[in-house]
């Protein structure tokens, strides 16, 4: 028998936008309690609004995932609104594409920050929780780009190869009542097509993304991975358009 999703607790990093939003707006719909952070507060009050007039249930802080301190606030803040967490999805990610030979070393940095560092900070924040109550599920979000390489974007891809690494030796180490998933999304469309500052590269996205599908497709495999009976882990879910070849 598959799970409910109706009166779990689901915290979602990068909620403001893109597969984040569309993730957190299908949770609520199905029946989370989902618990939004991001650092655009502003955008989280808005689809606060939206999922509360539609009935659904939800808290929000604003979060900025390089800080250890703000992503173990964010999951306590899940605890004193509804009194625990199930799931944690660690979505917040940037995208700043260039060549190496560019060397833009703060976006290196930035990339780094977020979408590697960010990811760790989730996981010390809810794994102890998840020890305590002996259950809960890391969702991480790598990409395409965790399988297989393109110019332009080495350390992209490194970050998110290290996501998917770092999700295997998590489900290695926690296992049993604890389960991780890998969620690789391919051209999704989202802000992260805005994100190059290299205009070549930047130009070079925009016609990429051309393909790029709904983020409710995303938002769909989160809702399946947690939908599991708890004895079935879903590992890893590769999502790519028809239409794209890498």
């Amino acid at each position: 028998m598959s799970k409910n999703i109706e009166n779990i607790v689901v915290v979602i990093t990068g909620a403001s936008s893109g597969l984040g939003e569309a993730t957190a707006r299908y949770l609520a719909q199905k029946g989370a309690s989902v618990v939004l952070g991001a650092r655009r507060l502003n955008k989280l009050e808005s689809i606060a609004a939206d999922i509360t007039k539609e009935g659904g249930k939800v808290a929000i802080l604003a979060t900025d995932v390089s800080k250890a301190a703000d992503v173990q606030a964010l999951v306590q803040k899940a605890i004193s609104s509804f009194g625990k967490i199930d799931v944690i999805v660690n979505n917040a990610g940037i995208m700043p594409l260039a060549p190496l030979a560019a060397t833009k070393v703060d976006e290196w940095d930035q990339m780094i920050d977020v979408n590697i560092k960010g990811v760790l900070y989730g996981i010390a924040a809810a794994l102890p929780v998840f020890q305590k109550q002996n259950n809960g599920h890391f969702i991480n979000l790598s990409s395409v780009a965790g399988h297989k390489v393109s110019q332009g974007s080495a350390v992209y891809a490194g970050t998110k190869f290290a996501v998917r690494a770092i999700s295997e030796g998590l489900r290695m180490e926690v296992g049993g009542n604890i389960r991780t998933t890998i969620l690789s999304p391919g051209l999704i469309d989202s802000e992260l097509k805005l994100g190059s500052s290299d205009e070549a590269t930047s130009q070079f996205v925009q016609d990429v993304y051309k393909d790029a599908i709904s983020p409710i497709s995303i938002a769909k495999a989160v809702a399946y991975a947690i939908e599991q009976p708890d004895d079935v882990d879903i590992n890893e879910i590769v999502l790519r358009p028809t239409v794209q070849e890498f």
